[in-house]
């Protein structure tokens, strides 16, 4: 029996080991999508105590607490801080199976030092160490002592940015963190607070407006070193319109009428488009995420708003939609570096067929995004590992993201280096792939830091792109001197290479 999430924990060859610990382990981390709050790093926010910075806005572990029976009041409500502890150690203890168990276990091993088992019988131990260990850290210190050398956090068109501001003029931490461009507001043109809405982006009167408006707004942005936006989306639409189609549609909505479900879904292809092609012109990464039915539960919702954990996974995407939509901006040569995700494990070989039809250009152009939000689990990061490696190229993958609240969440990107390990580690005593370790190395560095980093960083030049999809015999060659640090841009037979920085 293997001990209890050892230092060889997931970790099921010698291979596997190998890769993790003299490759992966110590990489750095991109964290190119989280809900990080810009306020709290800049203020270098401290915590009083384990629930503060583990439980507050968690609505992974509201789940489980619903789901054994805990009151609401242990939850979201008003019990004291000590009592919701006790009551998520009392949850978690029985959570076998569940990667919450993993995660909450390996932040306890990396941040506070614990070693055993999370019960409630151990909870007032653990809350001793853990808000003894607190007086210590920050919000700062917990992201540097994570290895994060970047992260994008999730921000309004309409937001002023003041805090990123006062980040990037603040030499005293050397960790990037950078606004990404979240729209979703702006396409939600049914959503009974548009129009109030509307009035916080500007005094916008016109379809026309309002597109360059958040035009105007994504370059301010990019000033503030934005390089990747996201989309929070039910399905990809694509119902084309005319320009005198999209200005009645919003029109009417000017009126305080609701446009049909068609009408939306025409206002939503028409300035997804307009905004993809100025994501290509910036050079600004599109992020998709799709596939989820969000706010199921109208009691809950009414008393406690979005993010409360009655969210879920939605149905099949439309193939022939997405395939339309990347289409439309790739057929004028303005489709921009895309990260696309489904919130149904099912959608992941459609994905990679549909994405592989719109490469190249660069290294790893489309990605089919990390396995997200309930599928962020063992086996889910497998799938869609595997499903990656089965239809595509898996050593051009970005890897792994937290998109997460919390400052402790880091520790999930250990858990997927370890699976990802695991992984090929696998395949290669299994006899799949070749036991060369050079390869293997530059593989593994790449899922888990060196393709992010070059995936996100920026191109040479607004609407190009940084590199050229290399000849088959060339991969190799340009995967090492991209792992070194090298940006390659050639066409056969002459190269470039010039440094990163």
């Amino acid at each position: 029996m293997k001990s209890f999430m050892d230092k060889d924990f997931l970790l099921s060859t010698e291979t596997a080991k190998h890769l993790y610990h003299d490759f992966a382990a110590d990489l750095p981390i991109i964290d190119y999508h989280c809900h990080l709050n810009p306020q709290e790093i800049y203020e270098d926010r401290r915590f009083e105590n384990i629930t503060q910075v583990w439980l507050g806005g968690d609505h992974y572990k509201w789940r489980l607490m619903r789901a054994v029976g805990v009151d609401e009041r242990f939850i979201t409500g008003d019990a004291p801080d000590r009592e919701k502890f006790q009551k998520w150690a009392e949850t978690i203890s029985l959570a076998i199976g569940n990667p919450l168990f993993h995660w909450s276990h390996l932040e306890l091993k990396n941040y506070f030092g614990y070693e055993g088992v999370l019960s409630g019988e151990t909870a007032e131990e653990v809350w001793q160490l853990c808000n003894e260990k607190l007086k210590g850290l920050s919000a700062r210190k917990l992201i540097a002592g994570s290895n994060v050398k970047a992260l994008c956090t999730t921000d309004d068109p309409a937001d002023s940015l003041e805090w990123h501001e006062k980040l990037t003029g603040d030499p005293s931490f050397d960790v990037k963190v950078l606004p990404s461009y979240r729209p979703d507001k702006a396409l939600g043109i049914e959503k009974a607070d548009y129009l109030e809405y509307l009035k916080r982006l500007g005094n916008i009167q016109s379809f026309a407006q309002l597109e360059e408006t958040l035009k105007e707004r994504l370059s301010f942005f990019v000033s503030l070193g934005c390089r990747v936006s996201d989309h929070g989306l039910e399905a990809v639409p694509y119902v084309p319109a005319t320009d005198a189609e999209v200005e009645a549609i919003f029109q009417k909505r000017l009126s305080g009428k609701i446009p049909t479900e068609m009408e939306q879904k025409q206002f939503k292809t028409v300035l997804l488009l307009a905004l993809g092609r100025e994501y290509h012109r910036l050079g600004v990464v599109m992020q998709l995420h799709f596939g989820v039915i969000r706010d199921n539960s109208s009691r809950v919702f009414k008393a406690l708003g979005p993010d409360a954990g009655i969210d879920s996974i939605g149905d099949p995407f439309s193939v022939k939609d997405l395939a339309a939509f990347l289409n439309t901006l790739d057929e004028t040569d303005e489709l921009p570096k895309t990260i696309l995700y489904s919130l149904n494990p099912n959608d992941n070989a459609a994905i990679e067929t549909v994405m592989a039809c719109f490469q190249g250009g660069c290294f790893g152009k489309l990605q089919h995004g990390s396995a997200w939000w309930f599928n962020d689990h063992k086996s889910g990061m497998r799938e869609q590992l595997t499903s990656l490696a089965n239809e595509g190229m898996l050593c051009t993958f970005v890897g792994m993201l937290t998109d997460s609240r919390s400052f402790l969440s880091y520790a999930r990107h250990e858990y997927f280096r370890r699976i990802l390990c695991d992984l090929i580690g696998g395949w290669v005593e299994n006899g799949e792939y070749s036991n060369d370790l050079e390869t293997l190395k530059t593989i593994v560095e790449g899922i888990c830091y060196r393709n992010a980093r070059r995936y996100s960083g920026t191109p040479s030049s607004p609407g190009k792109n940084t590199c050229r999809l290399p000849l088959t015999q060339c991969v190799l060659t340009r995967m090492r001197l991209s792992s070194a640090g090298y940006s390659v841009k050639s066409t056969f037979p002459a190269a470039k290479i010039s440094k990163i920085e």
